[in-house]
């Protein structure tokens, strides 16, 4: 085995065993928060449904991938692939509209009342669990293309348009049905873009507004930032990373279909950056709270307001 094959396993290893512990987490802390009945905030549903997507993003993809960089071959069989690849792209996308939906629904959120949005912050929360379940289906729907296009490990000597991702080859399909599903996802990734670029930039003059107003009102000292601030920033980081990511995914992705028989460099760092973002954002998500050790801290905290029936929340 090549030292740049066992470099590449340990890459892969690292990145779905800690973004898959993190995420796992920060579930498992959602989950116990509606076992013992706490109030938590209605964007936790959302965020719920965005650590699901990103489970199956890194682990549909790193543990094969990890697998196959530490030179175990054949161990897939084309419905284990097209099952491995269709779920990977359906946790990518959803994990793509989660996002979407969670930037959208805290600039509702945070929006002064006497703004546009005044009627929606009321409407918005019960939207929420629709609005997440419809971005399933979509995703589910349109990523059955994918079927067509995966199979198992194939002799590169046999199909000379063929992409070798280590575990499962990739046929380039029809061009008209390349283009067909190009189009819809990229349709759907502009939409999803334009509405986080928005909801970026909203929440950043949102923010830059409250402050202000803040700093008038307290002129004697710098107020605390509320919540709901410290909420939105953690958001807005979350999106910036996101964008970050997506677009070097993309630049990979893009790569990936116009070249024919990329080489290993190519396809394996396509597949690294595609984990990046799924295994960082728990992280990310986390930061929120000053406490490093805030699941612990938070399941002892709720289990004592319980027992003494009192009221928790996040």
């Amino acid at each position: 085995m090549a030292a740049s094959d066992v470099v590449l396993g340990l890459i892969f290893l690292s990145q779905t065993v800690v973004g898959a512990l993190g995420n796992f987490l920060l579930l498992l802390h959602y989950l116990i928060l509606d076992f013992t009945g706490c109030r938590v905030r209605h964007t936790d549903l959302i965020l719920k449904h965005l650590i699901v997507a990103n489970l199956l993003t890194l682990l549909c993809r790193g543990v094969p991938q990890t697998v196959a960089a530490f030179g175990v071959n054949g161990f897939l069989s084309d419905i284990g692939c097209k099952l491995l690849f269709y779920l990977h792209k359906v946790g990518r996308g959803v994990s793509f509209g989660s996002t979407c939906l969670l930037s959208i629904y805290q600039v509702i959120k945070i929006s002064p009342e006497d703004s546009s949005f005044s009627e929606l912050k009321l409407k918005a929360p019960k939207y929420i669990g629709s609005s997440i379940y419809l971005t399933w289906i979509v995703y589910l729907l349109i990523n059955i293309m994918i079927i067509a296009f995966m199979t198992g490990k194939i002799n590169k000597s046999n199909i000379t348009s063929l992409i070798d991702y280590g575990y499962c080859s990739g046929v380039h399909p029809d061009k008209t049905l390349q283009s067909l599903f190009a189009a819809m996802i990229s349709f759907l990734d502009a939409v999803c873009v334009g509405l986080m670029l928005w909801a970026s930039s909203s929440m950043v003059l949102i923010l830059h507004r409250h402050k202000q107003r803040m700093q008038y009102v307290h002129k004697s000292h710098f107020p605390r930032s509320s919540p709901e601030s410290r909420v939105t920033k953690t958001i807005l980081l979350l999106l910036s990373t996101f964008v970050l990511f997506y677009t070097l995914s993309c630049t990979f992705h893009i790569c990936l279909t116009l070249i024919y028989n990329p080489n290993w460099f190519l396809v394996n760092m396509a597949a690294i950056v595609a984990g990046c973002f799924p295994a960082v954002s728990p992280f990310l998500l986390m930061s929120r709270d000053s406490n490093a050790s805030r699941l612990c801290v938070t399941w002892i905290r709720n289990t004592k307001s319980l027992i003494s029936g009192g009221t928790c929340q996040l």
